[in-house]
């Protein structure tokens, strides 16, 4: 790893979620200084799991409390942001949106609004969005060219989260990058309702895995340890103008169906005598996305490590360690 960040101070949102520890996790290998925002403190978390949190400068409150962000910015004098605290899963957000849009379209104007105010100190930030900003469209892959066209509350906030974050660009100059990222798995996903994870648990305790769709819709499956090299190469390229105010897509390029992905995890299991329960009940999700990752191959020179098997081994052995010491039936 180069040495850009060796000294580097850094704030990273949702520090406590699957990519914001692993990503906490590659900053303090590459000597940066990091600062953690935290909402609440989760020990199974694996920034509290694999004692990083004690390597970190902490600051506790919410992305909708501008103070706190102005705060953590201004006093631990921050020099790269990179946002993704989020209200992340699509079925939390149908049942209840408000939440969901507060958190993520008011904790990232609050956040954007902060780094502009403080443009002397802050030179660089990454906003998570998604590909499901992109919406439904009618031609596969999506491309950074198309429109951001949500529909439902979780995809309508990502939209609108990408859309602020090019406006801050585009009106006030902010040094700011946009990444859209298909599905994202690893160790450290403790959102059971999610394919990769809930899969695990169900064949590590000898049950069906629960597939709320037909079990035919088609995602990007990327591993996190990917996702989090992409952030880093993302901000250290937010030099480049060819980067700044621009949306970047990260993907394997190589979608696969829900169980398509279900059987891969079986094998590597050794759990073939189990057949996944498919309920076909899912509501508010698009049937087919995945994405194009042509313009980070080219501008970024980014490429993926991990093969879907590989990402998958790496994340199985992760839950048999967390389940060795935890049992997750509280969860």
């Amino acid at each position: 790893m180069s040495d850009f960040w060796q000294g580097r101070k850094i704030f990273i949102t949702g520090a406590t979620g699957m990519i914001g520890s692993w990503l906490v996790k590659k900053s303090l290998a590459a000597e940066a200084s990091v600062v953690a925002l935290v909402q609440d403190a989760d020990p199974q978390s694996e920034l509290y799991r694999s004692g990083d949190i004690q390597r970190v400068s902490v600051v506790s409150g919410a992305l909708e409390d501008f103070w706190t962000l102005e705060r953590a910015i201004n006093q631990h004098e921050i020099d790269t942001v990179f946002h993704l605290a989020a209200q992340t899963i699509v079925g939390t957000a149908h049942r209840f949106p408000l939440a969901t849009f507060e958190a993520n379209i008011r904790g990232t104007y609050n956040l954007l609004e902060v780094c502009r105010l403080h443009g002397e100190i802050v030179q660089r930030v990454v906003i998570a969005s998604s590909d499901k900003a992109y919406g439904e469209q009618p031609n596969l892959p999506y491309t950074e060219d198309m429109s951001l066209n949500g529909r439902h509350p979780y995809e309508v906030s990502k939209s609108c989260v990408d859309l602020i974050a090019q406006a801050y660009h585009h009106t006030y100059k902010l040094p700011v990058a946009i990444a859209r990222c298909g599905n994202v798995y690893g160790g450290g996903d403790l959102n059971w309702s999610r394919i990769v994870p809930g899969a695990i648990r169900s064949f590590l305790r000898g049950e069906r895995p629960v597939i709320r769709s037909d079990g035919a819709y088609v995602r990007d499956y990327i591993y996190v340890e990917d996702i989090a090299c992409a952030y880093m190469r993302l901000a250290e390229c937010l030099d480049d103008k060819r980067v700044q105010g621009e949306a970047f897509n990260f993907s394997a390029e190589k979608p696969s169906a829900v169980l398509e992905l279900v059987s891969v995890i079986r094998k590597l299991m050794g759990c073939a005598h189990i057949e996944p329960d498919i309920r076909n009940c899912i509501q508010g999700e698009i049937r087919s996305q995945h994405l194009s990752a042509e313009k980070a191959r080219t501008i970024l020179e980014w490429k993926p490590e991990f093969d879907l098997e590989t990402g998958l081994c790496e994340t199985i052995e992760w839950y048999k360690a967390f389940f060795a010491g935890h049992d997750g039936r509280d969860r």
